[in-house]
């Protein structure tokens, strides 16, 4: 499997990031990691806050608008409220609420506190939900309702790269779905992965994210990049016209997945408002984006409504903080069955009889590859293989390193 870590049985064929950036060093378990990340992503983020103090953060259409400086002080007495609780460092925290600014303000509140949040979408049915909280050992869930705990203002700033940092279901059309641990390596891999292969400026960006916050696409791939080079995140989980958003918001970045932005086709063909937007990034998650043909088609509508716009499609898994694969739509003709490539730190292998023909597995490693299930030995002792984690997806790559969807076998759901 490279760097003398082989699968037993299996003929595997590996494949490096297209595009790892030259902060990237291998380290002595064969995987490639960035030099120069901060500790924690709470160090990250508090710098960024004392950098762009009176920029928005977060904007809720309809709703609370927040500066770096009001959203970071909020989050702050959260996180001095939940100390009152006796919530610190390693302690879970449950998050389980709708998407808006009180979101971020929980979420950042759990994460200043010393605790990992636990995300729990709000979309779970009760039963599923409360499985998932149990499943976690949450010491703490801040809900939908009532006043979140408020008290002095607290930072804990004893992380270190290695200790987890996020807790994110996956599976959870499942009636029981896997927890995934996520550490700070892995989430400030992610976010200077997703910056680097954006080129993300730190001049003002303003992110219309449409993707659940409780999804690691959401949450690790798009509010903590867009927070990191000081942008605004606009949210409008009850918006009625998002076309009035584009212009109100002066939107340059639109982030959905394909199936949200189908959604909207109708209503932007009909008020043409995109001429901002700048960029498109969809969240094409194992299945959605094997399904049909459906991609190439949107591709063309979204080229002619946002005529300015390089889109981009980022394939990944909750186990690889949300990225791992990524293409440009901007030029591509056949989206339909195209993943993309490896990006930041990601590394490829095929596992199976037909690797070395590239066919087979798609297993990934990287900075921001999960080492482990939450609380489940067995599937983690199925999934993970050393340093590489097994995606149940099978597909080809091509001799450049562009991945396929195998047509000849099933892509897993999330």
């Amino acid at each position: 499997m490279g760097h003398g870590e082989h699968e037993p049985g299996a003929a595997v064929f590996e494949f490096p990031a297209t595009s790892a950036a030259t902060q990237l060093r291998r380290g002595s378990d064969g995987v490639l990691r960035y030099g120069d990340l901060s500790p924690a992503l709470t160090e990250l983020l508090d710098l960024r806050v004392h950098s762009f103090t009176n920029r928005e953060a977060v904007v809720e259409v309809g709703g609370p608008r927040l500066t770096y400086r009001e959203l970071w002080h909020s989050a702050s007495r959260i996180a001095g409220g939940l100390q009152r609780h006796g919530i610190g460092y390693g302690d879970r925290v449950a998050v389980h609420m709708p998407t808006g600014a009180r979101w971020v303000q929980a979420f950042l509140g759990a994460l200043l506190s010393g605790a990992v949040p636990v995300l729990v979408p709000d979309a779970l049915p009760p039963a599923i939900a409360d499985r998932v909280i149990a499943d976690s050992r949450a010491d703490f869930v801040l809900g939908p309702d009532g006043p979140l705990p408020d008290s002095t203002a607290y930072i804990d700033d004893g992380a270190a790269l290695d200790d987890p940092a996020l807790l994110c279901y996956t599976g959870t059309r499942r009636s029981m779905p896997a927890g995934v641990e996520l550490s700070n390596e892995n989430l400030l891999s992610a976010v200077s992965s997703v910056i680097g292969a954006f080129g993300l400026p730190a001049d003002g960006l303003r992110n219309l994210v449409l993707l659940p916050l409780a999804h690691a696409s959401g949450c690790v791939d798009q509010l903590l990049p867009t927070f990191a080079v000081g942008g605004t995140v606009v949210l409008a989980p009850d918006a009625r016209s998002l076309a009035d958003v584009l212009v109100r918001e002066r939107i340059d970045t639109v982030s959905a997945t394909p199936r949200i932005f189908a959604g909207l086709v109708p209503e932007l063909v009909a008020r043409r408002a995109g001429a901002g937007v700048r960029r498109i990034s969809k969240a094409c998650h194992r299945s959605e984006r094997a399904a049909a043909a459906a991609p190439v088609a949107l591709t063309t509508a979204l080229r002619e409504l946002f005529p300015a716009a390089r889109q981009w499609s980022v394939w990944g898994a909750t186990e690889t903080s949300g990225i791992g694969l990524m293409v440009d739509d901007t030029e591509l003709a056949d989206a339909g069955s195209t993943l993309g490539f490896a990006f930041g730190g990601t590394e490829l292998a095929l596992s199976g009889p037909r690797a070395s023909a590239g066919h087979g597995e798609l297993l990934c490693r990287g900075p921001n590859v999960s080492h482990r299930y939450w609380n489940n030995p067995g599937a983690s002792a199925a999934r993970f293989s050393g340093s590489w984690f097994h995606t149940g997806d099978f597909v080809s790559i091509d001799a450049d390193g562009l991945v396929r969807v195998d047509p000849s076998r099933r892509v897993s759901g999330l």
